[in-house]
């Protein structure tokens, strides 16, 4: 059963643009003559107005200047949440995140983010390219560690994570980033609901070689699959694509070390300390 279809929100953009929108006509300027001004498509005006395109920083002062509007829609933009800032589907995922029963998480690359230190958050987006920076940056780290409260939600979710052993052996950050942040993994294992498994590296062959995945159950006990990329990320609700992630993900929890196992490597990492 594909899960019910939220109902469309009313979003800080759709505000932002109304009063784009009221400020342009106060001023008798139209949409062509505000495009012209600034060096856009007209259509991209009509976007911002609508809510559907979000209106930069540079630009939101750009048109206060031009508006006469003391700042006022530059004010706006910078007291949108962090959550809003993002692409409507990961802005989907996030809150079924927030809500699931149960959490399945395979990564490849980097700890698994609801599993990451502060400091190793940082160094990851220290590595975006291109680079992030200032505001952005530091609303993009508090994002990240509000979703963390998950962890300490009542009642939790059933989580289950795999991460490949490379991840353990790369030094984002540096050694002492790195060390603090296996250190983190081995107390998380503890948690009752939560189960973590290392894939080692010295198995040849396993079944997320295709990528990470994230695989949920809702509240309403629907079945989702989150599924990030380079440039892209989609969410899966059809129940084929979601079965087959399930799948996998069944079968790289066979082909992983189990959780004692785990701690066990953890432990042998930490070297007692």
């Amino acid at each position: 059963m594909h899960p019910a279809k939220k109902p469309k929100k009313i979003t800080s953009w759709h505000v932002i643009g109304a009063l784009l929108s009221h400020f342009r006509k106060a001023a008798r300027i139209t949409q062509p003559g505000l495009a012209e001004r600034v060096g856009l498509h007209e259509d991209t005006i009509g976007s911002i107005e609508q809510g559907r395109r979000p209106l930069k920083i540079d630009l939101a002062e750009t048109f206060d200047e031009l508006l006469d509007t003391k700042g006022a829609l530059a004010i706006a933009v910078r007291k949108v949440p962090v959550r809003e800032k993002l692409p409507a589907f990961v802005q989907d995922y996030l809150e079924y995140e927030e809500e699931a029963l149960t959490l399945l998480w395979y990564e490849n690359q980097v700890v698994p983010g609801l599993l990451q230190t502060e400091a190793y958050i940082r160094a990851v987006f220290h590595c975006l390219y291109p680079p992030i920076g200032g505001e952005q940056f530091e609303e993009w780290v508090t994002g990240r560690l509000n979703r963390q409260k998950a962890l300490t939600r009542k009642p939790p979710p059933m989580m289950n994570f795999i991460l490949e052993e490379v991840t353990l052996h790369r030094p984002v950050g540096g050694a002492e980033v790195m060390h603090e942040q296996i250190r983190h993994l081995r107390q998380c294992a503890e948690l009752p609901f939560l189960g973590l498994q290392i894939m080692p590296t010295s198995r040849g062959n396993h079944a997320g070689l295709a990528g990470p995945m994230i695989v949920l159950e809702t509240p309403d006990h629907d079945d989702l699959a989150y599924v990030e990329g380079q440039l892209t990320s989609f969410l899966h609700d059809d129940p084929d694509h979601v079965s087959a992630l399930q799948q996998k993900y069944g079968m790289l929890r066979s082909q992983a070390l189990t959780p004692e196992e785990t701690m066990s490597l953890l432990d042998d990492l930490l070297g007692g300390s």
